[in-house]
């Protein structure tokens, strides 16, 4: 007689029932049901209002600038933070303990703090930001400063996600590549990154995912000027400043659909590079 069908795997370890009900409850209470109150203040308004104000050129420009530079600052970590985890596992220098502390630094420091410091160095005045004005453009007060305080904060989630990875790759696979002949390159690309790429993808998203929601270290770097340097997190602080709650929760709404479906595309790209290399 065949066992009956079960939802569940097998387990040696009880509670399954209790375990799950405990986290669909802390699930709901903590994330599902504030962002359903979101969602239903925003229709709350109607349809009218909402279409009017998602398409507002103000809020898509706010959209748009949160959302670009906050890919491109994640892309620009995912290449510096798998070379700085590569470097900090692979290699042992003079020093390496503290740039492996100072990788932590912007989970540390307030994102205040750090805003303040960037927009000092980066300003016009700043001896950064004096050389490129000198060159002829600015970083402070543009969506490149943007870039580079998203960069900052983000860095530490793909350097720290990578680490563990790397550092349970087995050198003995390396060295019997060597023997068989393929190249540094090869053996690099074809032997060791496929073991990286879920975790550089994890830390892909959970670095797109902080710089879409930057607030702190940004809007003393940005210049937040409508339609060129103003970021959706201030857009929503400036409504509800002017106790437009309804247009606030519009906008945030927007930016929990479009980050819902660009995470779920990442994680998909994660469990398709899982499956393809065997880490199922």
């Amino acid at each position: 007689m065949s066992a009956p069908y079960s939802l569940r795997q097998p387990s040696v370890i009880p509670g399954f029932g209790l375990a799950l009900g405990l986290t669909l409850a802390a699930l709901s209470l903590i994330v599902l049901l504030p962002l359903a109150a979101l969602v239903l203040r925003a229709a709350s308004i109607g349809p009218q209002a909402f279409f009017e104000i998602a398409t507002d050129p103000r809020t898509l420009a706010a959209l748009r600038l949160s959302f670009g530079t906050a890919l491109l600052a994640a892309t620009v970590n995912a290449v510096f933070g798998l070379l700085i985890a590569w470097v900090l596992v692979r290699y042992r220098f003079p020093g390496r303990r503290i740039v492996d502390a100072a990788v932590d630094l912007p989970f540390a420091l307030p994102t205040a703090v750090a805003g303040i410091a960037m927009a000092a160095i980066y300003a016009p005045n700043g001896p950064i930001g004096s050389i490129a004005q000198s060159l002829g453009f600015k970083i402070a007060y543009t969506p490149l400063g943007i870039t580079i305080a998203l960069i900052f904060i983000g860095l530490p989630f793909v350097v720290r996600t990578i680490q563990p990875v790397l550092e349970d790759v087995e050198q003995d696979i390396e060295e019997a590549a060597a023997l068989l002949g393929a190249s540094r390159a090869r053996t690099v690309f074809q032997v060791v990154l496929p073991h990286v790429y879920p975790a550089l993808l994890t830390g892909f998203a959970l670095a797109f995912a902080r710089g879409v929601g930057e607030y702190g270290s940004v809007i003393f770097i940005a210049g937040n000027i409508p339609q060129l340097s103003e970021i959706a997190p201030l857009l929503i602080v400036i409504r509800l400043e002017e106790f437009d709650y309804g247009g606030a929760a519009v906008i945030a709404t927007l930016m929990l659909a479009i980050s819902f479906a660009m995470l779920f595309i990442i994680n998909a790209l994660q469990a398709w590079s899982r499956k393809k290399h065997g880490h199922v």
